[in-house]
């Protein structure tokens, strides 16, 4: 049997773990990045205040997450969570929450960038007209900034699929699960190996696709 036999055959026979696989991979990414986003804004609004306890503390949060490997963050919470918690923490549960607290750190930091990206004088001009500086921050400098932060959040959806692949190590369903779950039913590593690669390429590269097609209609929406 060819090579291009043996994955026309795992398809075939498989073709619905890859399926569910997808679709962990897909939720979890999505789930992960949609509550980054908002625990993020949070401590980039944290980070840039003045009361230094609080910004040390962030910062150390965020130097932490950055300066240490996923997978030994996963094995953390993987560890900590289902034995200090006082409910019932599953394998999954734990990872997702991995996830979101690696992704929160740099999510953060481009929301920093994207608001200190925006000319000050915004700033100075709505404080000078009597607005507070929670709605000048709300109203004034967030809507610019997230000009700046889209095509950067689009990039850590794309990282944060890719990442959901260390999650195989603990067996959670995601699309390298399904590669481990059909190799060890068919005995071919390669041919089952080569569709989970075929399957995140093409998801990669619609979804790089779609974002540089919404970075080209902003730019056009700025003229």
């Amino acid at each position: 049997m060819s090579f291009f036999q043996q994955i026309f055959g795992i398809l075939q026979k498989y073709g619905y773990v890859y399926a569910q696989g997808l679709w962990g991979t897909l939720w979890i990414s999505a789930l992960t990045i949609v509550i980054a986003s908002v625990l993020g804004t949070i401590i980039a609004i944290l980070k840039m205040s003045r009361v230094k306890i609080i910004k040390g503390i962030v910062n150390a949060y965020i130097e932490a997450i950055r300066g240490t490997p996923m997978l030994l963050q996963m094995y953390f919470f993987w560890l900590i969570l289902p034995r200090y918690m006082p409910f019932e923490v599953t394998d999954t549960q734990a990872i997702v929450v991995a996830l979101i607290i690696n992704a929160t750190a740099y999510v953060a930091e481009v929301i920093r960038a994207g608001v200190q990206a925006v000319d000050k004088s915004q700033t100075e001009a709505a404080l000078s007209l009597g607005t507070s500086r929670s709605d000048t921050f709300i109203k004034v400098i967030l809507p610019q900034a997230i000009k700046n932060i889209l095509p950067a959040m689009g990039n850590e959806f794309i990282i944060m699929i890719k990442e959901t692949a260390l999650a195989s190590t603990f067996f959670i369903p995601e699309l390298m699960t399904s590669f481990k779950t059909v190799q060890s039913a068919t005995f071919l590593p390669i041919p089952a190996l080569t569709i989970a690669g075929i399957i995140y390429f093409v998801l990669i590269f619609i979804l790089t696709r779609g974002i540089s097609v919404a970075e080209k209609r902003m730019r056009l929406s700025e003229r």
